[in-house]
């Protein structure tokens, strides 16, 4: 499974978003392969992405891509990723 984590400029926040979007999978036994990504890269990696994670504002601007967006309101809150992939991946 491929997962882009996405932030608006840089990489900064979404390396977070990513490394804790790895805990989770981890601790929920998921083998998948998560990649950080400004939004001038997330464009081209969600069309051969499962799953995108983002906030609501980047997800607008991401626009129709095949991959299914999840909006994370909080990237620091790891229940809350937890919740969400999990409904994802069932």
């Amino acid at each position: 499974m491929k997962i882009v984590a996405v932030c608006g400029m840089g990489i900064g926040t979404s390396v977070l978003l990513k490394m804790n979007a790895e805990k989770v999978l981890a601790k929920l036994g998921i083998d998948a392969d998560v990649e950080a990504a400004d939004m001038g890269v997330a464009r081209g990696a969600a069309q051969t992405a499962e799953i995108v994670l983002t906030s609501e504002e980047l997800a607008e601007e991401l626009g129709d891509v095949p991959a299914e967006v999840i909006i994370i309101n909080n990237f620091f809150d790891l229940e809350e990723i937890t919740e969400k992939l999990t409904a994802a991946v069932e």
